[in-house]
């Protein structure tokens, strides 16, 4: 019973850590200023952010950069799962 109580509460604490860090793209748009940002400078950090973090998981098993049609289709699979 012990463990099963130990075992919850490192699990309460990992999962309020995730919580409190929002990593997705609508949260690191930010303006220098450190306001948000809104309408079409919004979406361009958005996508960019969401490039940028596919772009190096775009490798095939032996570990070579896709291209061509390989890459246009794993990306716009990777930025749509991306939050």
């Amino acid at each position: 019973m012990k463990n099963f109580a130990l075992a919850a509460t490192i699990l309460l604490f990992a999962a309020g850590s995730a919580m409190a860090q929002d990593t997705s793209c609508a949260a690191k748009a930010v303006g220098r200023d450190g306001k948000p940002l809104a309408g079409a400078a919004k979406t361009a950090s958005i996508t960019k952010c969401k490039k940028d973090a596919c772009e190096p998981k775009a490798v095939d098993t032996a570990g070579k950069a896709l291209a061509g049609a390989a890459k246009a289709s794993f990306m716009k699979k990777c930025q749509a799962e991306t939050p």
